[in-house]
């Protein structure tokens, strides 16, 4: 048992360089997800666009009401 614990306690030169290499790549990508755009704010879909005016609430309403009167018409009509 002593001697698997040594044995692990001793890297050769080629684990250290795999080691080394393996957190140079992992300090890259880390770099690297850091650098990203959010994806809302820079996204190209965003070009060219408003945000929503104060009137939207509008909008809504004549759906609800549209949905409200198909529904009515569905259910009463058949008499």
């Amino acid at each position: 048992m002593a001697l698997f614990i040594q044995q692990n306690d001793n890297r050769s030169k080629l684990q250290e360089k795999l080691a080394e290499e393996l957190r140079e790549k992992a300090k890259q990508r880390a770099d690297f997800d850091v650098k990203l755009p959010d994806g809302v704010e820079d996204s190209n879909y965003l070009k060219g666009t408003k945000p929503t005016t104060s009137l939207a609430w509008v909008w809504i309403l004549i759906v609800i009401f549209v949905f409200a009167a198909m529904t009515y018409f569905m259910f009463f009509s058949g008499k």
